[in-house]
C-alpha cells in the first residue's frame, strides 16, 4: 500500500494504525533518511544537504534506500509505504523494483489536510536530543517545557520543522507530485481521504477506503 499526502498530514501515525491492523511493516522514506542523518552514513550526509533547504532528496540516494528495506523479510507479506513515491519516475522506479519480485501495490490512498493546519502540526513540533521523541507545543506538550518526558533529555526543533523550510516543503510537494497524483486519479487508483480530525476519525475514514478497494 501507498499512503500519499504532504508533510504533516498524519501520515505517519496513520500507517502505524494500519501496520498494527493487518500486521505488515510500515516503511517511511523519511524515518529511512533521518536515520542515516543521524548516523552520518554516506547516504545521510548527501540527504542532509537536500533536506535542510526543504528540497526532495534525489531519486538516486531515495531509492537505495527503499529497496534495501523492502528487500528484508518482514516486507514478504505486505507493507505500508509512506512518503514514497512522490513523483512519476518514483512511482515508476518502484513498479520495476517490485516487478522483479514479483508483486506490486494494492491500494494508493492520499490524506488531504490545509495548507495552514499543516504549517500549524509541523512548526509545533518539538524532538528529543537524547532520545528521538517527539511533542507538540500544542497536541502534545512534555510535562516540562523544553525537556523530554522520557529521557529529561534537551527539546529541540528540526531545521524541517521551521515555518519556512515548511512551506518551501509544501511548495515542492505540490509541484512535483501534482503529476503523479493526476495519473493515479485518472487511472482509477487514487482514494482521498479527509486527514482532519481525530486520529481515530481519519483512520476510519481511511479503513474505509482501503476496505473499499479490496
Amino acid at each position: 500500500m501507498i499512503l500519499m499526502g504532504p508533510p504533516g498530514a498524519g501520515k505517519g501515525t496513520q500507517a502505524k494504525l494500519l501496520q498494527e491492523r493487518f500486521d505488515v511493516p510500515h516503511v517511511s522514506s523519511g524515518d529511512l533518511l533521518r536515520s542515516a542523518v543521524k548516523r552520518k552514513t554516506a547516504m545521510g550526509v548527501q540527504a542532509k544537504r537536500f533536506m535542510d533547504r526543504g528540497d526532495l532528496v534525489p531519486d538516486g540516494i531515495l531509492l537505495g534506500a527503499i529497496e534495501e528495506r523492502l528487500n528484508r523479510n518482514d516486507c514478504a507479506k505486505g507493507f505500508i509505504l509512506d512518503g514514497f513515491p512522490r513523483t512519476v519516475a518514483q512511482a515508476d522506479a518502484l513498479a520495476a523494483m517490485l516487478a522483479k519480485g514479483g508483486t506490486g501495490i494494492d491500494h494508493v490512498t492520499s490524506l488531504t489536510v490545509p495548507r495552514d493546519e499543516v504549517v500549524k502540526r509541523l512548526s509545533g513540533r518539538r524532538t528529543c536530543r537524547d532520545c528521538g521523541a517527539m511533542y507538540h507545543i500544542i497536541f502534545d506538550p512534555p510535562s516540562n517545557s523544553g525537556i523530554c518526558n522520557k529521557c529529561n533529555g534537551e527539546l529541540y526543533q528540526r531545521d524541517d520543522d521551521q515555518e519556512d523550510t515548511i512551506r518551501a516543503r509544501l511548495d515542492v510537494y505540490d509541484r512535483q507530485t501534482a503529476p503523479l497524483m493526476a495519473l493515479c486519479r485518472e487511472r482509477g487508483l487514487l482514494r482521498e481521504v479527509d486527514g482532519v480530525g481525530s486520529q481515530d476519525q481519519v483512520f476510519a475514514r481511511l479503513l474505509a477506503a482501503v476496505q473499499a478497494e479490496a
